[in-house]
């Protein structure tokens, strides 16, 4: 069976959101397209996403020196153990959608932490004498993001960095497809706003028969 993770990376639900909106157009099509398919909604605001902290770093230093698990402390044990989980969980799947927003041209810090749980070496990705590796080449991927400006050309284009950092950690991971879906322009032109929603929110659906 096919598995896709549906994470959003945002605050604000769908009536709210912008990309949250455009989101939950893309994956209610889908599934009406795949009703055979698992999803699984990662909600990064609502799970426990533990930060790569002392704790993660003590906990990883004394299992790669041939302590037993028994051996951590119990915060150690926590946070090891649920990022073990996410990395699982991430190379498990066979499809991922991202939902994000545009944040001070990233995306909001709890997504670069889930990232951080699943970028683990002889996990998603290896180290060789020619240099690293992407190991999850059966996969594909999809991002979905609001910009209130115009991201795609002109001056700004350079300086947007959440879509283009996930294009390159799924180019790490080897991930041979990732897309990506925008709404932008509805903060720069408020009077259009409405129009650019319900257009991205067409283009989802139309992309969610064919992902």
């Amino acid at each position: 069976m096919t598995k896709v993770l549906y994470i959003t990376a945002h605050p604000h639900d769908d009536k709210q959101s912008y990309s949250m909106a455009v989101g939950k157009a893309f994956i209610d099509t889908y599934k009406e397209v795949n009703p055979s398919h698992e999803i699984v909604n990662i909600d990064l605001y609502k799970e426990n996403i533990p930060e790569i902290d002392v704790d993660v770093f003590s906990g990883w230093g004394k299992l790669q020196a041939g302590k037993g698990f028994e051996e951590l402390s119990s915060e150690e044990k926590a946070k090891v153990s649920r990022l073990s989980e996410l990395c699982e969980q991430f190379i498990a799947a066979d499809k991922y959608i991202f939902v994000s927003p545009l944040w001070n041209f990233s995306f909001p810090p709890v997504l670069k932490a889930y990232i951080d749980s699943v970028a683990v070496a002889g996990k998603s990705f290896k180290y060789t004498e020619q240099g690293p590796v992407g190991l999850l080449t059966d996969k594909k991927a999809l991002h979905i993001q609001a910009r209130g400006g115009i991201y795609s050309e002109g001056p700004a284009a350079e300086m947007e960095m959440g879509h283009r950092y996930l294009n390159i950690i799924m180019q790490f991971f080897g991930v041979p497809s990732f897309e990506g879906l925008f709404v932008e322009g509805h903060a720069a032109m408020p009077d259009k706003a409405q129009e650019i929603k319900e257009n991205a929110i067409a283009r989802s659906k139309d992309l969610a028969s064919t992902f």
